[in-house]
């Protein structure tokens, strides 16, 4: 990201400036002429609360805040702060200043997150007609927010980014040894190791899931181990993050229509999330011992792809009979769920674009979450989701469900039935661990096909701001 956030206290009549008011006392103070005071007070009356004056020399963008809103003031501003971000774009404006009228500092900060979050483009690939964003810099008039808080945004938003970035790039040229070697390059600017693990690695750890799923490939699997242990770190027991790497899904023999596949270089994003959230973590050198595992491959439908009903076994020495070749992304996950054992982990929380099941149960507007956490701890994800717009739903984790995993033939099967995907793929993976488990499914919200606010069409980078807030606060 190439935005530069700063704070100085003195404020200069920017030739682009956004204030955030909630009386008309605060209109007063921001030398209007008559008739942008006239406009600006005609607007609030038919509750228009972006306003935008008409003195295009010195220009002014008034936002109130509306008390009678059902959003949070901070998600209410982070909208806002998106739909100022689309005109900033067509008028080419390089540089704003934010002013805050109001009794909380932080909304200058949820509006600047908005902005933020917009100014992303994946246009790497095309070669005429680019648009490139124009906005350089942001300046909040303020003395009392900290350059800490001002650096914890540009390094989320990064990480957003990055995150976005691995989602949409195509597997052509971001394959799992590629994907790994991009995480291995970011630690080493962030702070984190990443230990990769080749294939030759894997099969000595008897990882049948992952080798499975890879047979039908030419390219490698790989295992990438990422760790941030800072010496002040405050948790006597790591809490692990694994995400699925599946680099590109086409169902394998059990092949998704042509429909279905189309925008499947996004299963990796559970991957791309946990990467990004520990970059997020170790910039910003928050006091956490967190470790990310990362299974990857892609799925294909080749002469030696595993089969239905063909039987494997798991690193933990478990079978499971296959019944699709594409519920694969549990298979993976399963192997690095148990690696977690050697770690004695707090928790094991698994990200992962895993079922339909869930994109259809809630569709893009929350991640499904389950688990055999306490409900304290659920209680704090939920309010991270809250706080930062990316809701969890928790969903039932009943043993009931474990029925529907019962093979005839192996430990278990890899599909449970037509009923309750999300949940029996989730109690799947419980099965490959003894720790406190929490698994997120994000399949409908880490990609889109058409732009949300700040989340653009294509990857969305959800998970990475959740995570970072709720391994803060943990």
């Amino acid at each position: 990201m190439q935005l530069q956030i700063k704070h100085i206290k003195e404020f200069i009549d920017d030739s682009y400036t956004i204030f955030i008011i909630d009386n008309i006392t605060s209109i007063k103070q921001l030398n209007l002429s008559k008739d942008d005071a006239d406009y600006i007070k005609d607007q609030l009356s038919e509750k228009n609360y972006l306003i935008e004056t008409k003195s295009y020399s010195n220009q002014k963008t008034i936002v109130w805040i509306d008390k009678e809103s059902k959003k949070s003031r901070a998600e209410y501003l982070r909208e806002k702060g998106s739909y100022i971000s689309d005109t900033l774009n067509k008028t080419k404006t390089e540089n704003i200043g934010i002013v805050n009228f109001c009794d909380n500092p932080s909304l200058s900060k949820y509006i600047t997150e908005g902005i933020c979050l917009s100014q992303y483009k994946f246009d790497k690939y095309q070669t005429k007609n680019k648009k490139p964003l124009s906005l350089k810099q942001i300046t909040i008039y303020s003395d009392i927010i900290t350059n800490n808080e001002l650096n914890e945004i540009t390094t989320l938003t990064e990480s957003v980014f990055w995150a976005r970035n691995m989602v949409n790039e195509p597997v052509n040229n971001l394959n799992a040894e590629l994907l790994a070697e991009q995480i291995r390059e970011k630690g080493e600017e962030a702070g984190f190791s990443c230990n990769i693990l080749t294939k030759k690695k894997i099969e000595s750890l008897k990882m049948g899931g992952l080798l499975a799923v890879n047979k039908g490939s030419i390219d490698p699997p790989t295992f990438s181990v990422l760790e941030y242990k800072p010496d002040n770190h405050t948790n006597s027991q790591p809490i692990i993050l694994v995400g699925k790497g599946v680099t590109y899904d086409t169902g394998g023999l059990s092949l998704k229509t042509a429909a279905h596949m189309d925008g499947m270089k996004s299963d990796m994003g559970g991957a791309a999330t946990v990467a990004a959230t520990i970059k997020a973590i170790a910039k910003n050198k928050l006091p956490i011992h967190v470790i990310g595992l990362i299974p990857a491959t892609d799925n294909r439908p080749s002469g030696n792809a595993y089969t239905p009903g063909d039987v494997i076994t798991m690193h933990n020495g478990s079978t499971v009979e296959v019944l699709n070749t594409d519920a694969e992304g549990r298979l993976i996950l399963a192997d690095a769920i148990s690696y977690a054992k050697r770690y004695n982990p707090a928790i094991i929380i698994s990200v992962a674009t895993l079922t339909g099941s869930a994109a259809n149960a809630i569709g893009p507007h929350a991640t499904v979450a389950m688990g055999n956490i306490d409900n304290t701890i659920f209680d704090k994800l939920k309010n991270s989701g809250e706080e930062v717009h990316e809701r969890v739903v928790e969903f039932p984790f009943w043993d009931d469900y474990n029925e529907l995993l019962k093979s005839e033939i192996a430990d278990l099967k890899n599909l449970g039935g037509d009923y309750g995907g999300a949940i029996t793929a989730g109690k799947f993976l419980e099965h490959f661990t003894t720790f406190p488990f929490l698994h997120l499914d994000i399949a409908g919200v880490a990609y889109l096909t058409k732009k949300d606010k700040y989340r653009p069409s294509g990857g969305t980078g959800i998970g990475v701001r959740l995570l970072y807030n709720f391994i803060k606060n943990f």
